[in-house]
């Protein structure tokens, strides 16, 4: 999926595992929406309601997928810790499209580090793998080098809630949560 303005740049495969988590966490943890009446307008200049970043996640994720909004529906959010300067991460719940599937999916982004801190495993090369200190430095220097670059960097990380502790149906509480926010799948940035 090119997302460069003038469709020139970097390609990703998006038929990749890593690709296809990392999508799915920006488009369900994402609050930004397209304004109405632009659908004939080109994605990169429809107006958003949403913050910047948010703004740029889903202009990206509607020119690499396309029907984010329909992707949303189909994965509906049952709850949500918004984005705050204190935790510096958004968290969000949903039941997915996969009728085989009946765990709920929490996805995670924020910060680099606050992301990553919360996560025990990364998924690379299509597996999950224990995060150890080694793919921890590649991952600090992976966080410089985007952020000397003068890039906005976020972390984005993901957990298959197990179905015994929460079923469907399950009250989740984003006042006193619930549910794990730690021991997460750290999946890109």
């Amino acid at each position: 999926a090119d997302t460069t303005e003038d469709q020139s740049g970097v390609q990703y495969d998006r038929t990749s595992p890593g690709f296809k988590a990392l999508a799915r966490i920006a488009t369900l943890c994402n609050r930004a929406e397209f304004k109405s009446g632009q659908e004939g307008e080109p994605i990169l200049k429809r107006e958003v309601n949403g913050d910047a970043s948010e703004a740029a996640l889903l202009k990206c994720m509607e020119l690499a997928l396309g029907d984010v909004m329909g992707i949303r529906k189909r994965n509906k959010k049952v709850c949500e810790i918004p984005f705050n300067s204190t935790n510096k991460y958004q968290v969000s719940i949903h039941e997915t499209d996969d009728p085989n599937d009946p765990r709920y999916l929490l996805v995670m982004k924020g910060a680099p580090e606050r992301i990553l801190d919360r996560c025990s495993t990364i998924f690379i090369g299509g597996k999950e793998k224990v995060l150890d200190e080694e793919m921890k430095e590649a991952f600090n220097n992976a966080y410089l080098e985007l952020g000397g670059l003068g890039e906005r960097v976020l972390g984005f990380c993901d957990y298959m809630l197990p179905s015994d502790k929460f079923p469907i149906g399950f009250k989740f509480n984003s006042d006193d949560p619930n549910f794990p926010c730690e021991g997460l799948r750290f999946v890109g940035l």
